[in-house]
């Protein structure tokens, strides 16, 4: 919010409003308003805010149906003079975002129960033989991402990297892209982690996955398996205290971080902008990612 209010405030925006749009997988769930740190009414500031619970829960949103809706409201805001300022980090929804989606046909659905069937063990060791190269690139334990490789290939007779070097609509050829990454001290940021559950868990998570529960969703949609919600399921279910369940939840939120600073530090293009910082100072960040919205002249 203060980064869009700035960015009105400079001359060469003048008249042109910033309006800030979600690309965080979680923030865009309705159910999810205090587990996903969904930005309130008064913390929006009077600035417009674009896909913040817009969809719910009961219906998983896919960075395909995501970069839909935002490239629909990245064209609006340009339609009112305006200025779009994507916030999140999720990074597969940015990429299909800006450089497209494979146009992967429909799995056929007996493969897909026979794939999904698998153990996770003989899923990987199956697309090692049927798909190498994707195989290589897996953990041998992240399930979802080997299915969804091993039934691309048996479904389509083609591998998911042919797929993707196809991929199409994306926006990245035909906006004027200024980017900014935060890579901020590690310790730092696992302690904003840390405190960050622990202040949820305060303010209502609990009740929050209560309600969620309450609604007997498929326990595999996107919103049921959202940092926070196995946990606190977990205590509820009298598995074990509110104490483990936030130091579970915690770990999962730096292990998550953890991921997403080394995706953001080696996968964007070295034209993004990354800024370390030793803190988070609030005005520091905001005048360095300012000068790089003065570098373009096209504003």
């Amino acid at each position: 919010m203060a980064l869009a209010r700035a960015i009105e405030a400079q001359p060469a925006f003048a008249g042109r409003p910033a309006v800030v749009i979600n690309a965080d997988s979680a923030q865009v769930y309705a159910d999810l308003d205090v587990l996903s740190a969904r930005p309130s009414v008064a913390e929006m500031g009077g600035i417009a805010h674009r896909l913040f619970g817009t969809w719910d829960g009961a219906v998983a949103c896919s960075a395909a149906d995501w970069a839909i809706a935002a490239r629909t409201e990245i064209d609006r805001v340009h339609a009112d003079g305006g200025v779009p300022v994507l916030v999140g980090g999720t990074g597969l929804y940015l990429r299909t975002l800006l450089d497209g989606i494979a146009p992967v046909p429909p799995i056929d659905e007996a493969v897909r129960a026979e794939v999904r069937a698998l153990p996770v063990d003989l899923a990987y060791a199956a697309l090692s033989r049927e798909d190498p190269e994707r195989a290589a690139k897996l953990a041998p334990a992240d399930a979802a991402r080997i299915a969804r490789a091993l039934e691309v290939v048996r479904s389509t007779g083609t591998t998911l990297a042919a797929w993707q070097a196809r991929s199409e609509g994306g926006i990245c050829a035909r906006i004027d892209l200024r980017s900014a990454i935060l890579l901020p001290d590690r310790s730092a940021l696992y302690a904003r982690c840390d405190a960050r559950f622990a202040r949820m868990v305060e303010s209502g998570a609990v009740r929050e996955v209560e309600r969620l529960l309450a609604r007997g969703l498929d326990p595999m949609l996107p919103v049921m398996r959202a940092i926070g919600v196995p946990q606190i399921a977990a205590y509820l279910a009298g598995e074990c205290s509110l104490a483990e369940a936030t130091a579970r939840g915690a770990q999962a939120t730096r292990n998550y971080a953890k991921r997403q600073f080394t995706w953001f530090r080696q996968q964007p293009p070295s034209s993004w902008e990354r800024v370390p910082t030793e803190d988070f100072d609030k005005t520091v960040l905001r005048e360095r990612i300012l000068s790089i919205f003065r570098l373009t002249r096209n504003y």
